[in-house]
């Protein structure tokens, strides 16, 4: 598929077909593209937690929410660690000799994870599944730490569901059906705003 393809077929999915498991070579696919993502001074602060059957029956028990997004069968958790950030920054290439938050203009570990992520979401879309990312709320988050022995600086930037659609071509769920897309011309400003 082109990738001007992909950019147009990129939605969010809520409803999967609970029967179709997703192929083991897509899913190292899948998983390999995440890897591909920038990363600041070649930190590659993210993991991934991939959640299928048994384990995945026990995010949901976990996070009574979801309706058809339950039925996907892949389920990849994308997590940040800001300690491996500080640690590349510390190093005598970078010319810090702190682990100063301050540095940074904005949280990288945070940034290139979203990144990672949106890579999960194109190569689904290029291997003709679905997907639906969402937020695990704050109060989940140290349930869902104990349930997988997730390490404390491990943290979840939320997650990816993954399968085939159990939605016609072209249908519009959630938001997109009451809000429309602002245009470029809304938020693109060349040289000045």
């Amino acid at each position: 598929m082109e990738f001007q393809e992909v950019v147009r077929r990129r939605r969010m999915v809520r409803t999967f077909q609970p029967d179709r498991p997703v192929p083991p070579e897509v899913l190292d696919r899948i998983l390999h593209n995440a890897t591909r993502g920038p990363s600041a001074g070649y930190s590659q602060g993210q993991a991934f937690l991939v959640l299928q059957g048994e384990d995945l029956a026990r995010f949901w028990a976990m996070r009574p929410k979801g309706n058809g997004v339950r039925t996907a069968p892949l389920l990849i958790v994308p997590l940040s660690c800001k300690r491996v950030y500080l640690d590349r920054y510390a190093e005598p290439d970078k010319g810090w000799t702190d682990r100063d938050e301050a540095h940074w203009p904005v949280p990288f570990w945070y940034i290139d994870t979203g990144m990672a992520t949106l890579l999960i979401l194109q190569t689904v879309v290029d291997e003709g599944l679905g997907a639906l990312y969402f937020g695990i709320m704050p109060e989940d988050v140290q349930p869902f730490r104990e349930l997988y022995a997730i390490p404390d600086d491990q943290e979840p930037i939320g997650a990816v569901a993954i399968g085939y659609p159990d939605e016609a071509p072209g249908t519009v769920t959630g938001s997109p059906r009451t809000r429309a897309r602002r245009s470029v011309e809304d938020v693109v400003h060349h040289g000045r705003w």
